[in-house]
């Protein structure tokens, strides 16, 4: 077993998986230690839809409509909860940019290659090639500090997955199709699907999979008083 540090420092942003199944049972011990997570006043504010196999087909079949009526091969954000805040600001603007450019260069997709850099794009509707999607949902009366927790256990899944050798890689982009999700899971209308995240394991030979975003070192955003 991993300690929770090495876990913590080993996992990325998996963008190839194997066609390798995760079994039912697999993922329902992944749920049942993502389950202990943190949670304010024990409200456990998470709801998780799990596809495989025919369910994800028919999700991606989804997502590959909304692309089609798309002008540009990319679909416009639905609702009002995006991704990212319009018009980044520095420092943030620039992380996200160079995470991009790495990205695309272990990819051998050049900045120009409009195509190219689309098609990777389209591949977030299809996982990745994961064999297992998951879904999270939490409803729309809930908090900022809810959607704290969502994030909280999102994460505890994500460093559980890779205790037991499985990859991940958590998608706000399903959030640009989150109505028409919210269609064909037929949800409350108090439901909102906040993300996606791909899950299986990761192709060891991709070289995406070798990207190892940047982070700023802790004096950058930490201020440590009375030490």
């Amino acid at each position: 077993m991993l300690s929770v540090t090495a876990a913590i420092r080993q996992r990325i942003s998996v963008r190839k998986f194997l066609s390798t199944p995760v079994s039912e049972s697999q993922v329902h011990e992944l749920l049942d230690t993502a389950r202990w997570s943190p949670s304010g006043g024990n409200l456990q504010p998470w709801r998780v839809i799990a596809v495989a196999g025919a369910a994800l087909a028919a999700v991606i079949e989804v997502a590959h409509a909304e692309l089609a009526r798309s002008a540009d091969g990319v679909p416009r954000e639905q609702g009002a909860d995006l991704v990212y805040p319009p018009k980044l600001w520095e420092p943030y603007r620039s992380r996200r940019f160079q995470v991009g450019e790495d990205m695309y260069a272990l990819m051998g997709v050049a900045r120009d290659d409009r195509t190219g850099r689309l098609a990777h794009v389209a591949r977030n509707f299809e996982f990745f090639g994961a064999p297992v999607g998951l879904f999270f949902v939490i409803d729309k009366r809930m908090g900022r500090a809810q959607w704290a927790h969502l994030g909280m256990f999102m994460q505890t899944l994500a460093l559980a997955a890779v205790d037991m050798g499985l990859g991940t890689c958590m998608q706000e982009f399903w959030g640009t199709i989150r109505d028409s999700l919210h269609s064909h899971f037929a949800l409350t209308e108090s439901d909102l699907i906040y993300c996606g995240m791909s899950l299986g394991y990761a192709d060891p030979t991709a070289p995406v999979n070798r990207l190892r975003s940047a982070r700023a070192p802790v004096e950058d955003f930490a201020t440590l008083r009375g030490f």
